[in-house]
């Protein structure tokens, strides 16, 4: 295998149902217009709240991708 070099780039997902559908998201969002994703690492879960109740959930999610040779 050659070396190779990654970006890490942070993205943020938002779901009306959840944390995992935020993440899935965040993750097709950003593989539409970057190519060759490897890893993606949820490193923040919240949500916000609208009238005492959970209006959305959200997943900060950091992936990774080849630069091209």
């Amino acid at each position: 295998m050659a070396d190779s070099v990654y970006k890490i780039i942070e993205v943020v997902g938002t779901s009306d149902l959840s944390w995992e559908d935020a993440a899935r998201n965040a993750v097709e969002t950003a593989s539409s217009s970057i190519h060759d994703l490897r890893v993606a690492e949820i490193t923040r879960l919240d949500m916000t709240i609208e009238d005492g109740k959970i209006k959305s959930y959200r997943a900060r999610v950091n992936i990774s991708f080849r630069f091209e040779d």
